[in-house]
């Protein structure tokens, strides 16, 4: 929940709040917290203290109130609203040059989702998660107080940046990164995978992996800006997995690599 009074948003869960705390500590501004969870939460506490910032003991429905949620957990964490830079040259040859693997977000629609996605990359070990603003109108998912919920902690270990042209990025971005995209129609299976990387990083370093919204998948004009396209093999009952689902997936079968 964003309070747009303060410009602050509110992040809640045991897991992100104490990834917080430990990762990002001078970013909470305020903190609200349950009796119980003061044990977990003592350390933050005394910093709040000396940087005079308060903390306020509270009950469920006072936590439920300030968050919006009942999934707090005992615990809301206010923070500045993050601003979701785009990405520049510099990070993007950081990128290659690191031989990182990203994800390139297209028109991912639920905030849960995100989360999902966000909490996978941390786990396996990617770095970028680039959010396009060409996506289709009301299907970006963004930084709010479920995406961070449900990332566990994950939000921070990625760098989440933007593009304001998916297409003219990825162009760009195949000069430098193998750039796979996913799509259910593709005549290449994951399995390929470590063979596909192999040849394409001859001449490129760095992976970035794109992914679509499971209603219209990835328009053809950023498919054709991509190195490769592959797809998760299925047994067709179903026309294609979650995106977050799927996003595990692939971000395992690279991390195998």
């Amino acid at each position: 929940m964003r309070n747009r009074l303060t410009d602050e948003l509110a992040v809640c869960g045991l897991n992100a709040v104490i990834a917080l705390a430990e990762y990002n500590p001078d970013n909470i501004n305020r903190l609200f917290l349950r009796k119980d969870r003061l044990e977990i939460f003592s350390d933050l506490c005394r910093d709040l203290a000396e940087r005079k910032r308060p903390y306020k003991f509270c009950e469920d429905e006072e936590l439920e109130r300030i968050c919006k949620s009942v999934h707090h957990q005992g615990v809301v964490a206010m923070i500045y609203m993050p601003v979701v830079e785009s990405i520049n040259g510099d990070e993007l040859r950081e990128w290659a040059d690191n031989g990182s693997t990203g994800l390139v977000l297209h028109s991912i629609g639920n905030d849960h989702n995100l989360g999902a996605i966000v909490r996978a990359a941390a786990f396996f070990d990617v770095k970028y998660i680039i959010l396009c603003e060409d996506g289709y109108d009301g299907y970006e998912a963004g930084i709010s107080t479920s995406s961070y919920r449900v990332a566990e902690g994950g939000m921070e270990h990625v760098e989440i940046r933007s593009v304001r042209n998916s297409a003219a990025f990825l162009r760009d971005a195949s000069k430098l990164l193998v750039t796979i995209a996913t799509d259910i129609r593709a005549r290449q299976k994951i399995g390929s995978l470590p063979k596909i990387i192999e040849e394409k990083k001859a001449s490129r370093s760095g992976i970035a992996l794109v992914l679509g919204n499971e209603e219209e998948g990835l328009p053809d004009e950023i498919m054709n800006a991509c190195s490769v396209l592959v797809r998760i093999p299925g047994t067709g009952l179903m026309e294609s997995l979650n995106v977050a689902q799927a996003a595990s997936l692939f971000m395992h079968r690279i991390f195998e690599l």
